[in-house]
């Protein structure tokens, strides 16, 4: 056991380096950067990227020192920059780390994340550990709330449909499941905001936030309600397909063991249904979804949060991600992709320990990794 998570571990060390790996050399490639951006900044010609971001008019505030009128036009490598002087074009190249070549710019990125360090933000005044921590409450309390709801509903749904496998009940169900997961979650966010949050019809639900404000000064109990109240939208939105695999997967867990020998023979011996759903296969059947847990939540902690953060303004991991590659914030980007890829990897082997604790007879030591 203790060789095989060992190896485990150690496999983590390559995929981190090659997901950070190929990331970096998709930015070296990428059209922009945070040079152009405040050199368009200082043009007047950027239409969001750093303008958006409290801390990004640092160089803009500068621009009357070092844009001269008589100064001879350069030819530059960055769109947008003759008529800037090129020495502070050269500052703006150290301050961002770019007058180092390529290769010792990701060796030393490398080695910052190995001791996590992430350096600081480009336009914001601040670490991007400290940002990160700031963020990273209301992403874990979304995946949380969206695991928790899911296997609520999957759990008790899957074995409902395993008893009344081809029934019209089952038929039915697996409609709604289907419909349900093929509408975009972004999609049934915006109907929702439409319907619920003051578009065009009812204003029942907030449209922003996760509390209202001056919740610090809210009684125990109003903080909750204020708190469900925020998180029902964003939480219905990312629901709606969140539990149609889980459901299914229930499902066909149960059916498989279902039809295997010893739930005859416990009938054969005169155990009621309840008895032998509960008592015999209930077990067996769960194990596949109890040791997938860690797997659902690293799911709606990092695929469901991005668009529906940025939809409802929760200020979590997924809209600070969003806003960091629009502004070409390469510290932040880079930070939370190894943020998530490292949640992923420890959370992948969370569920086969899981599997193993669960089913002893699991052994993923015996096999080659």
């Amino acid at each position: 056991m203790n060789a095989y998570i060992v190896r485990r571990l150690l496999l983590m060390l390559p995929t981190l380096l090659g997901i950070l790996f190929v990331s970096f050399v998709v930015v070296q490639f990428a059209p922009g950067g945070p040079v152009e951006r405040v050199i368009a900044q200082l043009s007047g010609a950027d239409t969001g990227g750093t303008s958006r971001i409290s801390g990004g008019g640092d160089f803009a505030q500068r621009a009357p020192g070092q844009v001269g009128a008589g100064a001879d036009a350069v030819n530059s490598k960055y769109r947008g920059a003759q008529g800037l002087d090129p020495d502070f074009i050269k500052k703006l190249e150290k301050q961002f780390g770019f007058d180092k070549p390529a290769p010792e710019r990701f060796f030393l990125m490398v080695w910052n994340f190995a001791r996590f360090d992430f350096g600081q933000s480009y336009f914001r005044d601040v670490s991007v550990l400290q940002l990160m921590k700031e963020k990273l409450p209301v992403s874990i309390s979304l995946g949380l709330w969206l695991t928790l709801i899911s296997y609520l509903i999957s759990i008790p749904l899957g074995i409902r449909k395993a008893v009344k496998d081809g029934t019209r009940f089952d038929t039915w169900t697996s409609g709604i499941i289907i419909i349900g997961y093929a509408i975009p979650g972004f999609l049934f966010a915006i109907l929702l905001i439409i319907l619920f949050a003051g578009g065009s019809f009812l204003n029942w639900f907030p449209l922003r936030g996760l509390t209202s404000d001056g919740w610090s000064q809210f009684p125990w109990y109003w903080k909750i309600i204020d708190y469900f109240w925020h998180i029902t939208l964003p939480l219905l939105s990312m629901a709606l397909g969140a539990f149609a695999t889980m459901t299914l997967l229930t499902k066909n867990s149960f059916l498989d063991e279902i039809r295997k020998q010893y739930v005859m023979t416990a009938r054969a011996k005169g155990c009621s249904e309840r008895q032998v759903l509960y008592g015999h296969i209930f077990r067996n059947a769960m194990l596949i979804v109890v040791a997938g847990f860690p797997g659902a939540f690293v799911h709606a902690f990092i695929s469901g949060s991005l668009l529906i953060e940025t939809i409802f303004s929760l200020d979590g991991l997924g809209l600070l991600g969003f806003e960091s590659i629009l502004n070409r914030d390469y510290p932040v980007v880079f930070g939370t992709l190894y943020i998530y890829s490292l949640i992923g990897l420890v959370m992948n082997l969370i569920s086969d320990l899981t599997y193993m604790w669960i089913d002893p007879r699991i052994d993923f030591a015996a096999r080659e990794v």
